[in-house]
């Protein structure tokens, strides 16, 4: 049972969250309880992301997280994209699908996720170097995103100042001070540190629940979105495709300089509680569903890739039989 567990934590906490979420929502009785599920879930959740990364990140050595070449392709893959589509939007003002491009800009500059470090360590990548891209491109975002959203989608009251503020904001709590606070344990709590280095798999763990809750709350935002279906089924559709290509590319680039999974991860996984977020606050509610149906079809994806590398790490060990024939 445990094995099973363990081999199928992301599908079982997909398949938990949209169940969990199912049975809140069919269920009258527990609606008065909606406010105080929503605000502890908004406590938990970002603590499990906090410990999730402070684990990941006792595992890197600082001086590790230096840039990589393909992080300047990656970076320029991300930024053109969404400068092209900002423009594209400038062009068409009255484009009746512009929601459609919206929630593809969101696709594209959306930061790589939090747990994208976790994921790379299990399929055997470069946890420092997708780290490093991390803090990379969530700077860019907070530069990028109030230089052309207001072009596109104009608010009253947020300025770039106050759009980069919000999104450091957002950033510096999970990604930050889980890095500086690791590096702090490393230095000063040298046994602390060794002790914690036991816990391999335990941040992979703190994922599957941080998952089940993310997709729990995914789930609720598709299921009560106003928007027309034929809307959310365009959105679903562009979140696809934006997750297939940034998939393939992060893979493509990646292979160059031997960084395919690494690459891969940090292109295609993305942090879809911050580009849900990201909607709301500077476009639409309407288009934060494309981050919404992006954090399935990434989830899914990266099951798919973890189903993969035990299937292929299974097959690498030698048999018991084999190993009475050696001896």
């Amino acid at each position: 049972m445990l094995k099973f567990l363990k081999n199928w934590t992301l599908p079982l906490a997909i398949a938990a969250g949209i169940v969990s979420y199912a049975i809140y929502d069919n269920i009258p009785a527990l609606a008065p309880a909606g406010p105080f599920l929503e605000k502890i879930i908004g406590v938990i959740q970002p603590l499990l992301l906090f410990l999730m990364l402070f684990l990941s990140f006792c595992h890197i050595e600082p001086r590790d997280l230096r840039p990589r070449k393909w992080h300047v392709w990656l970076l320029l893959f991300q930024s053109l994209g969404f400068i092209l589509l900002a423009f594209l939007m400038m062009a068409l003002p009255d484009f009746h699908g512009k929601i459609l491009i919206e929630g593809a800009m969101l696709c594209l500059i959306c930061p790589t996720a939090t747990a994208a470090a976790v994921v790379t360590g299990k399929l055997g990548g470069d946890m420092p170097g997708l780290t490093a891209y991390t803090i990379i491109i969530n700077m860019a975002t907070a530069v990028l995103v109030p230089v052309f959203i207001p072009f596109v989608h104009p608010a009253e009251g947020i300025s770039f100042f106050t759009a980069s503020g919000l999104i450091l904001a957002k950033v510096f709590p999970l990604l930050i001070a889980p890095c500086l606070l690791a590096f702090i344990v490393r230095y000063l709590m040298p046994g602390f540190h060794s002790w914690l280095l036991k816990f391999k798999d335990l941040a992979f763990y703190l994922w599957g629940v941080s998952l089940m809750l993310a997709i729990a709350m995914t789930t609720r935002s598709i299921v009560h979105s106003t928007t027309p279906a034929v809307y959310q089924a365009g959105l679903a559709a562009v979140s696809l495709l934006c997750c297939a290509l940034q998939f393939w590319a992060g893979k493509k680039i990646g292979k160059r300089y031997g960084a395919s999974i690494t690459a891969g991860q940090a292109l295609g996984q993305k942090n879809t509680v911050f580009a849900i977020w990201m909607g709301y606050t500077f476009l639409t509610p309407v288009t934060s569903v494309a981050g919404g149906f992006y954090c399935i079809w990434h989830n899914l994806f990266n099951s798919w890739q973890l189903y993969r590398a035990r299937i292929r790490e299974e097959g690498s060990r030698p048999s018991a039989n084999s190993l009475r024939k050696g001896i």
